[in-house]
């Protein structure tokens, strides 16, 4: 919104500006988010690695994205080793892609003082 010929102040709220997202607020959930929203897929210990958690606290993350229909994963073998180890991939779905690009917007328009 702009101001009005009035001269009123500009009534943008957070709301305009984006969705606040309790899913992906949590600060591990919103860390790995921003990873795989910079990928198509990332190997899930490279997320382990990047973010600094174990294997279960990143698996415990990853369920609540997933079952939100922010995130899914996918396992393939691995080309590099012989054993029969296979990798995790995970990637953002389009719904994750959203809900990360909106709660981003929310965060900026509150650190921008915009509020709702």
């Amino acid at each position: 919104m702009s101001p009005d010929p009035a001269g009123a102040p500009d009534r943008t709220t957070a709301a305009d500006a984006g969705s606040f997202d309790e899913i992906v607020h949590a600060p591990v959930r919103l860390r790995v988010c921003g990873m795989l929203a910079a990928a198509d897929e990332v190997e899930f210990s490279v997320v382990r690695d990047a973010v600094g958690v174990s294997d279960a606290t990143l698996s415990k993350h990853l369920r609540v994205l997933t079952e939100a229909g922010y995130a899914e994963a996918r396992k393939a073998a691995s080309r590099s080793r012989d054993d029969a180890r296979r990798l995790t991939w995970l990637q953002l779905t389009p719904a994750g892609r959203r809900a990360f690009s909106r709660h981003v917007a929310a965060l900026r328009a509150i650190a921008e003082g915009v509020v709702g």
